[in-house]
């Protein structure tokens, strides 16, 4: 009786066994999963997520801003992604890339605005930065809605990313003129400013508190020559010198000009660099300008041409970029800054694919192949006439508290007072510092996040 008992029970904590070894053979090594807090789906809608322990100081959390399903954790390792190009914006980088079709982490590259931070949320998709080097202009330090570009790996599912540098400048930089509050559009340095549900206003409520003349800084996304799309205005910037970012047209090389917008530049006596040199430069190109003297008659003396974030084009390259559709003719066939897209095989959320047009800002993932993006997931964000889903996160310990209406998190101040907040494992009562929390909002305004949902992290 006993030797039959016996031997039942070890036949039983074998077959225990090789259920458990299947199990964690399918869901693959990592380490343990943790409590993790929804993400915000960028339909407004809550999407399950997961942190995986052993990955960056924060764990990772779901794929914050996205509309997809459940987002894993950010994924170990520091392996650096491709480098940044010597010459124009569409130079290749990061070459020796394995394919977008199997599970193996990707070099990639993603151009777009932050949606938050910890470590940095770039076009919905969370990157450790734990061993990232940062290189800022016009900012001490990277805040949401700044344009930005992350080098380093991504997984195929573009759920995860581990950046190995982080790069960010503005856009604009001079006198504001032409405002429109019926469309919440302007102008400045030549170049029409239009703003979306998503602009953040770093230290302003709205396009109400621009001013004929004052000088503002701009990070955005460029869309048409001559057009930029808002995603952060700083109405009282730290600097003053010009600056402006735009697409080259009209370039002469005998007299040392170009147009950008509504600006003729004189290259005559400018530098070049980084990412870009003189022979380099070509219609097409997206550059940023830098000066000392405001534009006088339209005319704009250059000291320093700079190329904007470089968009790699080698085969295999994982690619995230967020833009503003320009030259549509097909889903298969468009531009997102200035590069080709096609997205017939893409999962699209956000809105409907009939939707997709000149004028809708979206994001797209993807992987390169004969200088084409070609897209796994595409996110509309904005459709003119009708908005888009906004999704700004925080991750990270309460700091400056001193009521739910005033505290921040990761640099950023929060409003948490209203009466839609929802808090997840805890209550407003408990806020204070040290704690840490996610916060998912959807608006910054008078540079604060207000939240819509406050999650705090579980001991």
């Amino acid at each position: 009786m006993n030797t039959t008992l016996t031997s039942f029970r070890l036949a039983r904590g074998l077959l225990m066994a090789g259920a458990l070894a299947l199990l964690f053979s399918c869901g693959g090594g990592g380490g343990g999963s943790g409590g993790g807090t929804p993400g915000l789906g960028a339909s407004g809608t809550t999407a399950p997520g997961s942190s995986t322990g052993g990955g960056g100081g924060d764990g990772g959390s779901g794929d914050a801003g996205s509309s997809t399903g459940a987002g894993t954790g950010s994924t170990g390792g520091g392996g650096g992604g491709g480098g940044d190009s010597s010459a124009s914006n569409t130079n290749g980088d990061g070459s020796g890339v394995g394919s977008g079709g199997t599970g193996a982490t990707a070099d990639a590259t993603g151009i777009g605005a932050a949606d938050g931070m910890g470590s940095v949320i770039l076009n919905g998709l969370r990157y450790n930065t734990d061993s990232a080097t940062f290189s800022l202009e016009d900012t001490t330090e990277l805040q949401i809605g700044m344009s930005a570009r992350i080098a380093g790996k991504v997984d195929a599912g573009f759920t995860s990313g581990t950046a190995a540098t982080v790069v960010s400048a503005a856009e604009l930089r001079g006198a504001v003129s032409a405002i429109d509050l019926k469309d919440g559009s302007f102008t400045v340095m030549g170049a029409r400013v239009t703003t979306d549900n998503a602009t953040v206003w770093g230290d302003a409520k709205g396009p109400t508190d621009l001013v004929d003349g004052a000088v503002v800084q701009v990070w955005g996304l460029p869309a048409g020559p001559g057009t930029l799309r808002a995603t952060r205005v700083q109405v009282t910037p730290t600097g003053t010198a010009p600056l402006v970012t735009g697409t080259v047209q009209n370039l002469d090389r005998g007299t040392r000009q170009f147009v950008l917008g509504q600006l003729t530049i004189d290259f005559g006596s400018a530098a070049f660099g980084p990412g870009i040199d003189a022979a380099s430069l070509a219609n097409g190109t997206i550059v940023r300008v830098r000066g000392t003297a405001a534009p006088v008659a339209g005319r704009f003396t250059a000291t320093q041409v700079q190329g904007w974030y470089a968009i790699p084009s080698a085969d295999g390259i994982a690619l995230q970029l967020a833009g503003v559709v320009t030259d549509f003719a097909a889903l298969g066939d468009f531009r997102v800054l200035g590069h080709r897209i096609d997205a017939r095989n893409a999962q699209i959320t956000g809105g409907l694919a009939s939707a997709i047009g000149n004028g809708v800002k979206v994001e797209v993932d993807g992987f390169l192949s004969g200088q084409v993006l070609v897209v796994k997931k595409l996110r509309i964000r904005y459709v003119p006439g009708t908005g888009g889903p906004v999704s700004f996160t925080v991750i990270g310990p309460v700091a400056n508290y001193l009521s739910a209406t005033d505290f921040t998190v990761r640099g950023q101040r929060v409003n948490a007072s209203g009466g839609g907040t929802i808090f997840e494992n805890g209550s407003a009562t408990d806020l204070g510092n040290g704690k840490r929390v996610t916060v998912v909002g959807d608006r910054v305004v008078d540079g604060v996040l207000i939240a819509q949902r406050v999650s705090f992290t579980l001991p």
